[in-house]
């Protein structure tokens, strides 16, 4: 018990130190969590470089690696390469946000008051037990503090610049507006009637009744359990008809069925805290666009953070651009060039790497390929359309500014509204529609299903009588299993299911069913050396969506599609005007040789020929994607650490260096 309550406390400091790494990094392009442990403030450990002169422990590093899958899998070759200049980068941004709040006040008791709140959530408020909870992460109580001071100076920082940003002015506001002005509208409402029972058999009897051509508002005033005094109605009546409802009155299983039906209808049954209703939608009521000075509050809410966005986007950058970083371990020196260059800002190669190696997909695909095949589709198919994405995003700004535009925010959200204004006008035909639909009509098809029971007998014509004097009514399994019959509840079933026999499927969706009751029955079918009968209920035919249904749909798609490219089209051509230099090509080249040079080498023996298959060793504490000797600061061996009695080398370099291309802009 004491080793559970042992282990579960563990936990809980984990958590508690991940939570403080993800805040500290908010508002920066810092996509992955640092490992269990991994404190911000922590200068013990190997010396991998510094920033100015703040360390960056090989240890906080490799952590941080360690932390996460996708990296973690990356030590060799052109991706492995890649990872160390994702880490080495972002850890020299992290290493430069907090030597820039280090002068920031924080109050002791502010301090005090968030260790606390953590000791206390994570029931750690027994001194020893939280002493002994620090030292198993390799912490103290004292370090905890220097990064809580670090966690609340960086939030008090981020507040300071958010405070100092301007309200946004009427231009802006109404530049905003003008290009989304589909995000503000009113809500969408539904005038309707529904019927909720307390058993769904009776509920699909109604359902069918319903169906049939019955009056809905008699059947809800005959047998719904609410509302049945005016007729099920959603909403008060006015003069006879139902008021519009919104989504928020119904619960939330109910509203889906209901505001899916755009052109009115019948949902199913729908089943609902116990309950199971039925909804009959008598008119879709669209959400409306609103006017400026109704959406002007929402408005102002998002332009004001955008503008917040833009402030603390300046901010980072200036501390990028003017990190001094010295490698001190040359293992964990990197090359990383300007990949492009537009509107006189360079991009360095690692804001490519982090968009590649942050994103879900890819890591899905390097799960699922060994790196050396992953490189070569990555920086073919991917990375190209990454830097294109980056070289409209630094553009955007000063497209915007050329373009007499008030838009506000940061690179990448100007950069979404230069394609917004692209796309201004572009509209869908019904020709466009209704071509659409006819190409692509399985994409609208609804398949064919039904509630199967079966009924297994012996004898044929005891199965022929069965199905000749059942009626329906009463149980089928009862009167089923009284003329002889076993029964099989079979469930749902489609053309193409595996839980019952072939032939008696095939019946079910056949013709020649026998109406009974709330459902059918199916011929007498033989199956194997006995004969069944199928019980069919809920029975869909397949069919394919009406364009009528479908359309708004369509043209939805169609028009999102339309846009999309209309406005990559004209932001593509507004960069193009700014003699973009894109050095992705030599880039990747240069890497490759690079990566190439630090391969191991093979072992020659005495003799002077290669040892066969026997593969060359690095030097110890090297990295296989370090860089190799080249690399290596002046006097070093190209290890992770000096040799005895040899001082650490150590080489002052930008924050990014160049390769091949001009030094990125830092």
């Amino acid at each position: 018990m004491h080793r559970e309550k042992q282990v579960n406390k563990k936990k809980a400091v984990n958590g508690l130190l991940i939570g403080l790494s993800v805040l500290l990094v908010a508002g920066m392009a810092y996509q992955f969590t640092p490992n269990v442990g991994e404190l911000f403030n922590r200068q013990t450990g190997t010396p991998a470089l510094k920033v100015n002169g703040r360390t960056v422990t090989v240890e906080e590093i490799e952590a941080v690696r360690n932390g996460n899958q996708a990296l973690a899998s990356l030590n060799t070759g052109v991706l492995g390469d890649d990872a160390k200049i994702l880490l080495t980068a972002q850890m020299i941004d992290r290493a430069a946000i907090l030597g820039a709040v280090e002068d920031v006040n924080v109050e002791r008791s502010e301090i005090d008051k968030r260790v606390d709140e953590i000791r206390k959530s994570n029931q750690l408020t027994d001194n020893a037990a939280w002493t002994d909870a620090l030292q198993r992460m390799g912490s103290s109580d004292a370090e905890f503090r220097k990064d809580m001071r670090s966690q609340i100076a960086f939030e008090l920082k981020s507040a300071e610049l958010r405070k100092a940003v301007p309200a946004p002015t009427e231009a802006e506001l109404r530049a905003y507006f003008d290009l989304n002005r589909e995000k503000y509208r009113t809500e969408e409402q539904i005038v309707g009637r529904q019927i909720v029972v307390s058993d769904r058999a009776k509920a699909e009897g109604l359902l069918a009744q319903a169906k049939a051509g019955a009056n809905f508002a008699q059947l809800a005033s005959a047998n719904s359990e609410q509302n049945k005094d005016r007729g099920g109605a959603l909403a008060p009546l006015d003069n006879g008809v139902p008021r519009p409802v919104l989504r928020a009155a119904l619960p939330t299983p109910v509203a889906d069925a209901a505001f899916a039906l755009t052109q009115g209808g019948l949902t199913g049954v729908i089943e609902s805290a116990g309950k199971y209703v039925i909804v009959k939608v008598e008119k879709f009521v669209p959400g409306q666009l609103k006017t400026f000075d109704q959406a002007k509050a929402d408005v102002t809410n998002v332009v004001r953070t955008q503008k917040e966005n833009a402030a603390l986007e300046k901010w980072t950058d200036g501390l990028r651009q003017g990190a001094k970083v010295e490698y001190i371990d040359p293992a964990w020196k990197i090359q990383n060039p300007t990949v492009a260059s537009v509107a006189g800002k360079n991009i360095p190669y690692s804001e490519v790497v982090s968009q590649m190696l942050t994103n879900p997909q890819i890591s899905g695909l390097l799960g699922q390929l060994p790196p050396d095949q992953a490189a070569p589709i990555l920086n073919a198919s991917v990375k190209p359309g990454i830097v294109q994405q980056l070289m409209d995003s630094y553009a955007a700004p000063n497209v915007a500014s050329k373009l007499g535009l008030s838009l506000t925010g940061s690179r990448g959200e100007i950069a979404q509204q230069l394609a917004a204004y692209g796309s201004r006008g572009v509209t869908v035909s019904d020709a466009e529609v209704l071509a659409f639909y006819q190409e692509n009509k399985g994409q609208f098809e609804i398949p064919a299903s039904a509630t199967l029971d079966e009924a297994v007998f012996k004898d044929k014509n005891q199965a022929a009588a069965f199905r000749a004097d059942w009626n329906g009514q009463g149980d089928f399994v009862a009167a089923a299993t009284k003329a002889g019959g076993i029964v099989s509840e079979r469930g749902q079933v489609s053309p193409d299911t595996q839980n019952a026999d072939p032939k008696l499927v095939a019946a079910v969706f056949a013709d020649g069913l026998r109406p009974v009751g709330e459902g059918s029955l199916t011929p007498v079918v033989q199956t194997g050396q006995n004969f069944s009968i199928g019980y069919v209920r809920e029975l869909q035919r397949a069919s394919t969506q009406p364009l009528e249904a479908v359309g708004p749909q369509i043209r939805e798609q169609l028009l999102a599609t339309k846009q999309a490219e209309a406005g990559q089209g004209f932001l593509a051509k507004q960069v193009a005007t700014l003699n973009p230099k894109n050095n992705l090509t030599q880039v990747l080249e240069a890497q490759a040789k690079r990566v190439a040079a630090a391969e191991p080498k093979p072992q020659t023996p005495a003799g002077g020929a290669p040892a066969s298959g026997t593969p060359g060793t690095p030097a110890p504490g090297a990295n296989p994607a370090a860089g190799g000797a080249s690399d290596a600061a002046p006097g070093s061996e190209g290890t992770g650490a000096a040799g005895e009695g040899t001082a650490p080398a150590q080489e002052t370099a930008p924050a990014n260096e160049g390769e091949g291309a001009a030094p990125a802009d830092r």
